[in-house]
C-alpha cells in the first residue's frame, strides 16, 4: 500500500518558499533531485525508504510549489534552501542525485550538521567534462519557442555516447516520441532552470579540491551503465579529496537509476550505509 506524503514549506534565507514532501518514520533523510527532475520523480525511492526513514524530498527552487530561481541565482542559494529544510526537519542524512548531488556536497561543505551524505553521480565537473557550450544555443532556441530542440541540444551535449552521436533533428524526433503530455510539459518547464544549474556546474569546474572540507561520511554511488564522460574522473577525484568516503557501483543501473528501475537497489544501499548495517 503506498505511503502518504505531506507537503510542507519553509522560507530560505532570501525569502524564497521551498517546498518539501515528507513521508515515513525513522531517522530524517533529505532527498535532493537533480536537473530536469523534481520531488515527484523520487516518490518511488521515497516510498521504499519510508519504512526505515522519515524522508523529506526537496522540491528545489524553480519547481512547482517552490519559488523561482530568483536574481543572482547560484549554488549558494541552493545550499541555503537545504539549510532551511534541515533546520525545519533536523535531518542529518542527505542523498543527492546528479546536480542534486553537487548541491548536497556544497551544502555539506558549508554545514557540518550533516553526519552522512550519499551522492549518485553528482554533477561535479573535472576538466570541462560536463560541457556548458550548449547553453547559449539552447537559450536561443527557448527564446524562439523551440523547447524540444533546446532539450535535444542539452541531451546531445550532456548525455551518454549514443545520444552524443545523434544530429539534433533526430534527437528532437526521439524526444518528441518519448516525452508526451504532462511528462513533456514538466521537462519544458524545467529547461530554463537547467540552463542556470548547468552554468553553475561550469563555474565550479575543477573546484573539487574544496570538498576536503566535508566532514560527513560520504557514499559515492555510480551506475555501471551510465556512460557519462564525467562520472569516472569525478568519482576518482572525490574519492581522493573527501576525508571519509567509499565508492559503490550498481552494475545494472544507468544515470537515472535512483528514480528509474533502481529504486529498491539504491534504497537498500542507502539503508546499509546510513544505518551502518554490516559495518
Amino acid at each position: 500500500m503506498p505511503t502518504t506524503s505531506t507537503a510542507r514549506t519553509v522560507r530560505s534565507a532570501d525569502g524564497t518558499t521551498i517546498a518539501y514532501h515528507t513521508t515515513g518514520a525513522g531517522p530524517d533523510l533529505m532527498i535532493v533531485p537533480g536537473a530536469l527532475s523534481d520531488a515527484a520523480d523520487f516518490a518511488g525511492l521515497a516510498e521504499v525508504l519510508a519504512g526505515t526513514f522519515t524522508v523529506h524530498t526537496v522540491q528545489r527552487r524553480g519547481r512547482r510549489g517552490s519559488g523561482p530561481l530568483g536574481p543572482g541565482y547560484g549554488i549558494e542559494a541552493e545550499c541555503a534552501d537545504l539549510a532551511a529544510v534541515r533546520a525545519a526537519t533536523g535531518a542529518r542524512y542527505v542523498f543527492g542525485h546528479s546536480f542534486g548531488g553537487l548541491v548536497a556536497l556544497e551544502a555539506a561543505r558549508r554545514n557540518p550538521g550533516f553526519d552522512k551524505l550519499a551522492v549518485y553521480e553528482p554533477g561535479v565537473s573535472v576538466d570541462g567534462l560536463i560541457p556548458t557550450d550548449w547553453i547559449p544555443p539552447a537559450r536561443r532556441l527557448l527564446a524562439r519557442g523551440r523547447p524540444i530542440d533546446a532539450f535535444a541540444t542539452f541531451s546531445i551535449a550532456t548525455g551518454p555516447s549514443a545520444a552524443r552521436r545523434n544530429p539534433r533533428w533526430l534527437m528532437a524526433a526521439i524526444l518528441r516520441l518519448a516525452f508526451r503530455g504532462e511528462k513533456r510539459a514538466k521537462v519544458v518547464e524545467l529547461l530554463e532552470p537547467a540552463l542556470h544549474e548547468h552554468a553553475e556546474v561550469g563555474r565550479l569546474d575543477n573546484s573539487y579540491s574544496h570538498y576536503r572540507e566535508v566532514s560527513a561520511d560520504v557514499l559515492l554511488m555510480t551506475g555501471g551503465r551510465s556512460d557519462l564522460a564525467h562520472v569516472g574522473p569525478s568519482t576518482a577525484r572525490l574519492a581522493e579529496v573527501l576525508p571519509s568516503s567509499r565508492v559503490l557501483t550498481f552494475p545494472k543501473l544507468n544515470h537515472f537509476g535512483p528514480h528509474h528501475r533502481g529504486e529498491t537497489e539504491v534504497a537498500a544501499a542507502l539503508t546499509t550505509f546510513l544505518l551502518d548495517i554490516n559495518n
